[in-house]
């Protein structure tokens, strides 16, 4: 990073654009596959390692030069790897690997960015082929980048209709059009079109359908990944800051010996460690396999906001010497604003974290938590856990809400049940009465481990282990109920 980053830096900022050598040099050191598999040319290192490298990422004080590395390799092609055929693997993923082609990330939209559900571009299937048409804007990589991950509605409205596909870069009737930015300047960014683009239907990642849930976990790593450099980038705004202090001089002595200064930069450091030390405490939750939406919601929302204001606390301490573009803070300041709008806003962290701590809504726990032993009480089965709902039922968040549920759980211990919301009132009745509005499919065991905070939804979902016939109006039953306990 000292050889090859920080030396071209304000070239490239002024260039606005990063050139093909440097991602080239990227891959060929390693550091474009730091946890991927060997097979595909990666390291297949502990998250740690990718802890590491995003914090010189942000240590090279260019918001723009980390936004390009992290949204290629965390965000673009990590769905190629997670879901992708060994096609797409060989075709997109080995050479990204390499650094030879750059990924991009395409999903929000003019009118729709954090409300992935109201997605309005469209992949229409026509024999062997896809043909895309609308438009994303926001786009890192967008301009410059030799595919996409892009996603797109297959299917009817919400999130069910969501798929995951690749477009190439050059492909005929895409337009990409470079955006002006405040800050961020050597990535490019930009607003893509699509007119009818053709793509083999052997480019789209996982299954058709799916896509919503491979970017809701994706989302998770996205907010992670933005929580270290944050807190990376406030550290070096700070070491940056302090230096000037202890050169400026005013008045017969450096600046850093004013106790106003002195006791505000105690202050930011005591908030850089906590932030620090609850970042790395997420991010071995995450090396664990636990999903931890609320913590990368709450780390994302923290560092980003606490990045802004150490970004503004120094420029401060700068003077006027701040305000000028050949000094280093000015660029940190300008890049730093966006923290707090990119991977999802300060305003949408804020209303999933209060969707988790005061509605009870629970995304996923993906492992078993600690503590389960032989002394631990009897754990219900599926068809127990369904003929628990009416107690845990919550009246006060059903208001408005008239629906029917229908549950098919096979085995020994699940059964067939219908619960019925009305009038703020729970029924549950065995058999399948009544036309649904949405049908729950699982195997008793899968189920209940979902329940039990031992299975990932998700996963489970994705795996097509549970299946669901409306999921938007699935997840606006499940937050009628308490836990299960």
């Amino acid at each position: 990073m000292q050889k090859e980053v920080l030396p071209n830096i304000e070239q490239w900022e002024e260039d606005k654009k990063l050139p093909r050598e440097i991602w080239r040099k990227m891959g060929e050191m390693g550091y474009l596959g730091i946890g991927f598999p060997e097979a595909y040319g990666g390291m297949n290192a502990d998250f740690f390692f990718d802890v590491i490298f995003l914090e010189e990422l942000a240590r090279s004080g260019s918001g723009g030069f980390s936004a390009a590395f992290s949204v290629h390799e965390y965000m673009a092609i990590a769905h190629i790897n997670e879901a992708g055929s060994e096609e797409l693997k060989q075709k997109y993923l080995v050479p990204a690997l390499k650094g030879d082609k750059i990924g991009a990330l395409a999903i929000s939209e003019p009118d729709a960015g954090s409300d992935v559900g109201n997605l309005r571009t469209t992949a229409t299937k026509k024999g062997d082929f896809y043909y895309i048409n609308g438009s994303k804007t926001f786009i890192t990589n967008g301009v410059y980048s030799d595919f996409i991950t892009l996603a797109v509605r297959t299917g009817g409205n919400g999130f069910g209709g969501l798929s995951l596909i690749i477009v190439d870069g050059n492909s005929e009737g895409l337009t990409r059009t470079p955006l002006k930015k405040l800050g961020w300047h050597c990535s490019d960014t930009g607003e893509l079109a699509f007119d009818n683009v053709k793509v083999p239907v052997e480019n789209l990642v996982g299954e058709e359908g799916k896509g919503f849930y491979y970017l809701m976990d994706s989302f998770r790593l996205e907010r992670l990944v933005a929580a270290v450099m944050s807190v990376a980038g406030s550290e070096l705004a700070v070491e940056v800051t302090l230096q000037y202090m202890a050169e400026r001089s005013t008045f017969g002595r450096s600046i850093n010996k004013y106790q106003v200064l002195r006791h505000r930069f105690a202050d930011l450091a005591t908030e850089i460690e906590a932030a620090k030390q609850f970042t790395y405490h997420t991010c071995w939750l995450y090396s664990q396999g636990e999903m931890a939406v609320k913590q990368c919601s709450m780390v994302k929302l923290l560092t980003s906001e606490l990045a802004k204001k150490v970004a503004d606390v120094c420029l401060q301490s700068f003077g006027g010497y701040g305000f000028m573009e050949e000094y280093p803070m000015a660029r940190m300041f300008r890049d730093t604003r966006a923290g707090t709008i990119v991977g999802g806003s300060s305003e949408i962290m804020r209303e999933i974290i209060a969707k988790m701590v005061i509605d009870d809504v629970q995304y996923n726990s993906a492992y078993q938590e600690a503590g389960e032993n032989n002394n631990q009480a009897e754990e219900p089965d599926a068809k127990a856990i369904i003929q628990s709902i009416p107690s845990r039922f919550r009246p006060e968040k059903a208001a408005g809400i008239n629906t029917i549920f229908h549950f098919d759980i096979a085995g020994d211990n699940g059964g067939q049940f219908t619960v019925i919301i009305k009038d703020e009132n729970c029924e549950l009745e065995e058999g399948l009465q009544h036309t649904p509005n949405c049908i729950l499919t699982a195997k008793d065991e899968i189920y209940r481990d979902v329940e039990l905070g031992k299975k990932s939804p998700e996963s489970a979902f994705m795996n097509g282990e549970i299946q669901v016939s409306d999921i938007a109006e699935m997840m606006k039953f499940t937050r009628l109920f308490k836990r299960v306990k």
